[in-house]
């Protein structure tokens, strides 16, 4: 709640950075929508955070995973984040040719 009133003050939308692929070229880049997506996380609309960009959610078990894997380590940490990783890739890729369709 604090969080998406301090949002609301500083109006971070206004800071966002355009997609040049999209300013140039004419049309959405693998990576579109997700800046918003993860403001849409920080103000605690996890739906509109997944419709706006859909791999969020596998890109931050990927980090996470990344960052709490060198201090815990697992046996089969390797496999774990080439799936995560193959996830992610998967996810954004389906998003990006949902697009076009």
């Amino acid at each position: 709640m604090q969080v998406s009133a301090l949002l609301y003050f500083i109006n971070v939308e206004k800071f966002m950075l355009p997609c040049f692929s999209k300013q140039i070229f004419g049309f959405d880049c693998p990576g579109c929508g997700l800046q918003r997506s993860v403001l849409f996380l920080i103000k605690g609309e996890f739906v509109e955070a997944f419709n706006m960009y859909p791999a969020i959610y596998p890109m931050i078990l990927l980090f996470c995973f990344l960052l709490f894997g060198k201090t815990i380590k697992t046996k089969y940490s390797n496999n774990i984040t080439n799936m995560l990783m193959l996830t992610t890739v998967a996810f954004i890729l389906i998003n990006y040719t949902l697009k076009f369709i």
